[in-house]
């Protein structure tokens, strides 16, 4: 049995927790508070559900590391032989606004890779999930990513911000925008092949993109950092140069557009 398999299955009981927690919470008052430097806002329900997740996962696995948007960092997760890396709630001001469009994103990374993911929007009952090597799935169902083949032509979810000049080598390149708020959720979409591709330029935190990551490739589609480098987890400071994931044909035609070589 892969190594990975008990993993998975951890974070998928987590996950269904951390949903049964956070719709607790949903549609009752929230005491909000924000981050200092404008890291945005966090609420009572996030760091209910990262209370709820630490205490499962790191009862379970004392000896991973622990990354999580709502937990000061702890440097000893670098030595560790496998780190969780966790956003309790992403997409916190959706759910603030009360919208269903906001999900818990849990993975497991091993030597700067994701090995089990874990994306779940417990409103709408969509579990995306995935283990390395074994393939990416969505409420059971093996999913498969879009084979678009050319930019233009796909359905790319992205934020308007990115289509500011300053990142492309001429004009931004033409094709179909869409936006939903969580970046795991916007990966897991790639991943399920209802959008071709989905890109970020802004430095993400791994908690962001870390689940969504290994789903995505799992799924077939191509994921690195905006200059074309693989992602790799578990960093000092975890953070990535942006995000591109989509189909090899659509991920390269991104690459050559923008305003800087690719990573060889």
């Amino acid at each position: 049995m892969p190594e990975s398999d008990g993993d998975l299955a951890l974070l998928l009981t987590a996950a269904e927790a951390a949903g049964e927690i956070a719709i607790r919470h949903a549609g009752r008052p929230l005491m909000v508070t924000e981050k200092p430097g404008g890291a945005g806002p966090v609420t009572n329900a996030d760091l209910a559900v990262n209370a709820v997740l630490e205490d499962m996962l790191r009862s379970a696995r004392p000896e991973y590391g622990w990354l999580s948007e709502e937990s000061a960092d702890d440097p000893a997760r670098l030595d560790a032989p496998a780190t969780f890396i966790i956003d309790p709630i992403d997409g916190t001001r959706s759910f603030i606004d009360g919208s269903d469009i906001w999900a818990h994103s849990l993975a497991i990374a091993r030597g700067g890779e994701i090995t089990a993911a874990v994306v779940y929007l417990p409103v709408v009952s969509r579990l995306y999930a995935a283990a390395r090597g074994e393939g990416a799935t969505l409420n059971g169902r093996a999913l498969r990513a879009s084979s678009r083949a050319a930019l233009a032509e796909a359905e790319v979810l992205t934020t308007r911000p990115n289509l500011d000049p300053r990142f492309w080598k001429g004009a931004p390149p033409r094709f179909r925008r869409s936006h939903r708020p969580s970046l795991a959720y916007r990966l897991a979409l790639v991943a399920e092949g209802r959008f071709d591709a989905m890109f970020t330029f802004r430095p993400s935190w791994e908690w962001d993109i870390a689940a969504g990551a290994l789903i995505c490739t799992e799924a077939g589609a191509r994921v690195t950092d905006r200059r074309g480098a693989p992602l790799r987890f578990n960093a000092a400071h975890p953070q990535a140069d942006g995000v591109v994931a989509g189909p090899e044909g659509v991920w390269g035609e991104v690459m050559q557009a923008l305003d800087h070589p690719p990573v060889a």
